[in-house]
């Protein structure tokens, strides 16, 4: 029996609401772009737009990270439906947050 891995497609804008271990809430946004089990993008937050780096899509799970300033921020993450459940690790504190898709 061939079993084959079923590679979600979560291209297109998601949005969301971050809030950093401090308690921040940050207003975020990717722009993903999926290529079999490649994921690229692009993250937006009110610093700025920075690149997904490094992104793979496993079935239902995904990782990326993104540079800011100088520091990668891993980013883990689940598909869902209707949203994706993401952790980012802020260097041992993580912060758990869902973006949706924009309309």
């Amino acid at each position: 029996m061939v079993c084959f891995a079923i590679i979600a497609d979560i291209s297109g804008k998601w949005s969301g609401t971050l809030t950093t271990p401090d308690g921040q809430e940050i207003a975020v946004s990717y722009d993903f772009k999926v290529d079999g089990d490649k994921l690229t993008g692009t993250a937006e937050s009110p610093a700025g737009s920075v690149t997904v780096d490094d992104g793979k899509i496993d079935g239902d799970k995904f990782s990326f990270k993104v540079n800011v300033s100088g520091t990668d921020y891993p980013h883990t993450g689940k598909i869902y439906a209707d949203s994706l459940a993401m952790d980012i690790d802020f260097g041992g504190p993580k912060a758990h947050f869902i973006v949706k898709k924009d309309k």
